[in-house]
C-alpha cells in the first residue's frame, strides 16, 4: 500500500454516497453547482480533529458566503459522528466511511508517519472540489491547527 493514489488539480473527484452524522446519506453529486471543501480526519473527538472541526465550524459562514460547502469525512460510525456534532456544535455534515473505500479513492488512507513510525491510517487531507466535481486543490498531510486559516488565505478569503 505504499503507492497511495494522490489526486491533483483537474482530476475528477471520486463520487460517493455515505451515511452522515444525522443518519441520512450525502452524495457528492448532490453538491454539484457548489464548491466543496472535503476534509479527511482520523478520528472524531480527538484533540487535533476537534480543533480542526471547530476551526471549520468557526469559518463556515465566510466559506459559505464565498460559495463553499464543508464536509468532513472519517472512518467513524455515524453514531460517533452524531456525538461529535452535538458535543462541539458542528454545523456542517460529517460523513462516515467505515470501510475507508472513499478515503482510499482520495488517497487519504494509507501509510503515514506517526511519531516517527510508519503506520496505516487516515492521512489528514483537504480537497477543494469545483462546481463541476473536479479537484481544484488536493492538500495532503495538513496540520490540524492553523490549516483552516491557511486554506482561507489560499482561497483568497482573507
Amino acid at each position: 500500500m505504499t503507492d497511495n493514489v494522490r489526486l491533483g488539480a483537474g482530476d475528477a473527484a471520486p463520487d460517493f454516497t455515505l451515511p452522515t452524522d444525522t443518519g441520512e446519506s450525502l452524495s457528492l453529486k448532490d453538491l454539484r453547482g457548489r464548491k466543496v471543501v472535503l476534509y479527511a480526519y482520523p478520528a472524531a473527538m480527538t484533540p487535533g480533529c476537534t480543533k480542526q472541526a471547530c476551526d471549520f465550524r468557526d469559518s463556515l459562514a465566510s466559506l459559505q458566503a464565498a460559495g463553499y460547502e464543508v464536509v468532513g469525512i472519517s472512518p467513524d460510525k455515524p453514531e460517533k459522528l452524531a456525538k461529535f456534532r452535538e458535543r462541539d456544535a458542528i454545523t456542517f455534515p460529517l460523513v462516515s466511511d467505515v470501510d475507508k473505500s472513499v478515503l482510499t479513492a482520495y488517497g487519504a488512507f494509507g501509510e503515514k508517519q506517526l511519531y516517527g513510525k510508519t503506520v496505516t491510517g487516515v492521512i489528514r487531507s483537504t480537497f477543494v472540489i469545483d462546481e463541476n466535481g473536479a479537484i481544484e486543490r488536493a492538500l495532503y498531510n495538513v496540520k490540524a491547527t492553523g490549516h483552516v486559516a491557511k486554506l482561507r488565505r489560499d482561497l483568497g478569503l482573507d
